[in-house]
């Protein structure tokens, strides 16, 4: 595969839209950028043969965004808020609306996004379009639909709170920043959900701060005509107004001494040990970034010697994983193991040091290294088979970036990664003083 990156030619189309049809020799599919001059954009990624159309509305904003003190939880709020419809379309002929056109809808908030998204048969595009730009430039809802559905929220909060896992993030988190707004869990804080019934008006602050065309891309594959898509777009969303005020949000201070807990689980679990480094921000130009997700599948995959060890071997432990997620700001690299026996915790601890420290001294072997970075390829590309998978594998780069001109980029990065840029990472985020160690037990059997 080439490692190109695609160039864009800006067209003048209708006095407000622009947009270009960009191949990659990476990404699989050509595509279309359209941006209004409100900053509005959408990428039209046609796929023909299905019948379908993929259609996700990403939100730049998520649990990252919630700067101000108390107020942990409103962009995942806005997930429930967003099906209450408008005065156009109240939440009852919405939901009758799109239940005709036989679409599939589901939303889901991160740190750094959320995303509305919608899977529905290509003659409707015009219905959903017109339910989708409605709701986002006119949500409309009163104090009492408000304050039943933070009651929702609250009880999703509490129901999460059975999976031991939701319990050890929480808390990891929490320890693991001071001000940063990853502090918080995107569902927020429990005492921040309790009071959020009271904060009818911040919220209508927050949907109009957030919720505006500038901080909003659509992506859109499958089976439509990109022309048609085209003036949709612009009929629809062209006469949004702009508005989007940016977060103020703290920089994370240096973190400069290991920081460690243990938690207890008030139900039964095997034991949880999580040790999270603090990482850079993402930018796909950037080695080291690949390189640090090599890192975690080298160091601790399912093809790693520790693996081996910990699970194949002595069976001390139930499950091992690294997670190193692409942030819009610094976030977290995590390694944690389940483990079978509570005695066994020191054991898999100096289990994970000892990798640790053996990639910061050791260079992989490159032929490994090359396989692991072919089987990250192949893995992306398989994500990419249906438009639904298309546009949920691109909103988290829509989110960092804006675009989805990342993908090239991050892939041209990855291929240049060799055994020395592995080092580099391991020396620069595997750092002692810089990491959180949390554990969490279960209830005594």
């Amino acid at each position: 595969m080439k490692r190109t990156l695609p160039i864009f030619v800006v067209l003048l189309l209708a006095g407000t839209a622009f947009s270009a049809e960009v191949k990659t020799n990476f990404f699989p599919y050509p595509y279309e950028k359209v941006t209004l001059e409100n900053g509005f954009s959408a990428y039209l990624i046609p796929v023909k043969g299905s019948g379908l159309v993929a259609y996700s509305s990403v939100v730049r904003t998520g649990g990252r965004d919630e700067w101000e003190p108390g107020m942990s939880g409103f962009a995942h709020f806005f997930e429930h808020m967003m099906f209450r419809g408008s005065k156009n379309y109240p939440a009852p002929v919405y939901e009758q609306m799109v239940t005709y056109t036989g679409a599939i809808v589901s939303a889901h908030t991160r740190d750094d996004y959320t995303a509305y998204n919608l899977v529905f048969p290509s003659r409707y595009l015009p219905t959903i379009m017109t339910l989708e730009s409605d709701r986002f430039r006119n949500l409309s809802y009163d104090e009492s639909a408000f304050e039943s559905e933070a009651g929702a929220v609250h009880a999703e909060y509490l129901k999460s709170r059975v999976n031991p896992y939701a319990v050890l993030h929480e808390e990891v988190l929490n320890l693991a920043f001071d001000v940063h707004p990853y502090k918080y869990p995107p569902i927020g804080f429990e005492k921040d959900i309790q009071r959020m019934r009271k904060e009818y008006g911040f919220s209508l602050s927050f949907f109009h701060r957030y919720y505006r065309p500038e901080n909003i891309v659509l992506l859109m594959a499958g089976d439509f005509a990109p022309g048609l898509a085209r003036h949709l777009i612009e009929r629809y969303y062209g006469g949004w107004k702009p508005g989007y005020v940016p977060p103020q949000i703290t920089p994370e201070p240096e973190q400069t001494e290991e920081r460690f807990k243990e938690v207890a689980y008030d139900g039964k679990t095997l034991p949880i040990v999580w040790i999270a480094y603090k990482g850079d921000a993402f930018d796909p130009a950037d080695k080291l970034i690949p390189a640090a997700t090599l890192l975690g599948e080298l160091a601790f995959g399912e093809s790693s010697d520790t693996y081996e060890q910990l699970i194949l071997r002595e069976r001390k432990v139930e499950s091992l994983q690294a997670f190193f997620p692409f942030r819009r700001d610094p976030g977290l690299l995590s390694v944690y193991a389940q483990v079978k026996d509570e005695k066994d915790i020191p054991y898999a601890r100096e289990a994970i040091d000892r990798t640790v420290e053996k990639f910061k001294s050791t260079p992989v072997d490159p032929a490994r290294l090359e396989d692991v970075k072919r089987h990250a390829r192949y893995r992306f590309l398989m994500d990419l088979e249906t438009p639904k998978s298309i546009v949920e594998s691109l909103a988290r780069f829509v989110a960092l970036t804006g675009t989805i001109e990342g993908v090239a980029t991050l892939n041209a990065s990855l291929e240049r990664v060799t055994p020395a840029d592995i080092l580099a990472a391991a020396a620069r985020y595997f750092q002692k003083e810089r990491r959180t160690v949390v554990v969490l037990k279960g209830a005594r059997r």
